[in-house]
């Protein structure tokens, strides 16, 4: 009696079809979703500004890229990035009754448009999209809001956040602070940059992460100062989907860029049953010759197994041939040989054998006819 065995995990990884990836996507992204946060407020978000029966105070506002926002009547600008909508509710009820413009404000605050943490999905995805996450989200969410990976997706997943300096939690918004000094009108002997902001005759009601009046601008880099960095960080997308290593689905930042690189494609050409380009990820690992000729359907009965050749080209666009004897390969004497992106597995036909065989058509067709010629005229 024959007994069979259940496939292994690689047996089924090679048998999932790019659906079923996508759905396994959805699936680990549901349950490694975070726990909820209040919404973090900042830079270029719209919040919407409500103050009970005073409607010159009421209106909606975007946050400047520093952080802060304008209220009529109110002589400073406030910085309301890294609050939540609780936070910069009580430090404009503090503000306004502070200056005496309101007896007992009741301020209310929402959040309008999100646009202060984009995260960017690039690549071998279903739809690639600016995604404005309002919470802490992780890689597998992301990936879900695209719709999933697309059929020619690599095994890596990359994501490119720029450099800067540690950011706070995102999560656990900052306390509100007391008041931060701001800087004077320069003069000659005013010190710029950082030290600019250290000199204060003037208050502004600042957050603790800020070091600077909003109405005085950032300086801006010197025009031969080179951009900032960026910090790469590669991810085995097989690990992460198909084994659900939870340490691989990282937290994503405001900026993140996550980019999903093709596949890349290899051809095959020649005396095979279909010869063409195929996908280098279609079954989630690394393309060989064999795994070519089984995609394209085998040889012919005339290919020169061991005259076929691999067309590559190096970096430097010069194009080379390596020769593959695929008979020692087939017959398990000689190993696979691995294939890369855009390389060109070409076999030849053998003169000597289409002769043959032409013959040996041409052979049976004549016995076929003077058959029928007998029995027609018998």
């Amino acid at each position: 009696m024959l007994v069979l065995a259940p496939p292994s995990r690689a047996q089924q990884a090679v048998l999932e079809t790019p659906q079923q990836t996508n759905d396994r996507i959805r699936a680990l992204s549901s349950t490694a979703r975070l726990s909820p946060h209040d919404y973090v407020i900042g830079n270029g978000d719209v919040i919407d500004v409500e103050v009970f029966d005073v409607k010159e105070l009421s209106r909606e506002v975007r946050v400047s890229q520093t952080g802060s926002i304008g209220i009529p009547l109110v002589p400073v600008r406030l910085h309301v990035g890294g609050l939540t909508e609780v936070q910069t509710e009580q430090k404009i009820t503090e503000v306004l009754e502070a200056h005496g413009l309101v007896s007992h404000p009741q301020v209310s605050v929402s959040v309008k448009e999100r646009k202060s943490k984009p995260i960017t999905i690039v690549g071998a995805v279903q739809h690639a999209m600016v995604y404005q996450a309002d919470r802490p989200v992780t890689i597998l969410e992301v990936l879900a809001e695209a719709g999933g990976i697309a059929n020619d997706a690599g095994d890596t997943v990359i994501v490119t956040r720029p450099s800067q300096e540690p950011p706070a939690d995102s999560s656990e918004p900052p306390a509100i602070g007391a008041e931060d000094p701001a800087p004077t009108t320069p003069t000659e002997s005013t010190p710029t940059g950082a030290a600019r902001a250290e000199s204060a005759p003037k208050t502004v009601f600042t957050g603790p992460a800020s070091t600077a009046s909003p109405d005085t601008p950032a300086n801006p880099p010197a025009p031969n100062e080179p951009p900032p960095l960026s910090n790469t960080i590669t991810i085995n997308l097989d690990e992460l989907v198909e084994s659900g290593n939870a340490t691989n689905n990282i937290i994503l930042q405001a900026g993140d860029i996550v980019t999903v690189p093709h596949a890349g494609i290899a051809y095959i050409l020649g005396a095979v049953s279909k010869p063409g380009g195929y996908v280098m990820a279609n079954d989630r690992s690394q393309m060989s010759a064999l795994k070519l000729l089984a995609l394209s359907g085998g040889l012919s009965r005339t290919a020169k197994k061991d005259r076929a050749v691999i067309i590559r080209k190096d970096s430097q666009g010069q194009q080379h041939e390596v020769a593959v004897d695929l008979k020692k390969v087939l017959e398990r004497t000689s190993e696979d040989v691995r294939l890369q992106a855009s390389d060109i597995l070409y076999v030849p036909d053998s003169a000597s054998k289409q002769a043959m065989y032409k013959a040996l058509e041409f052979g049976l067709a004549l016995g076929a006819g003077v058959a029928l010629y007998r029995i027609a005229y018998r």
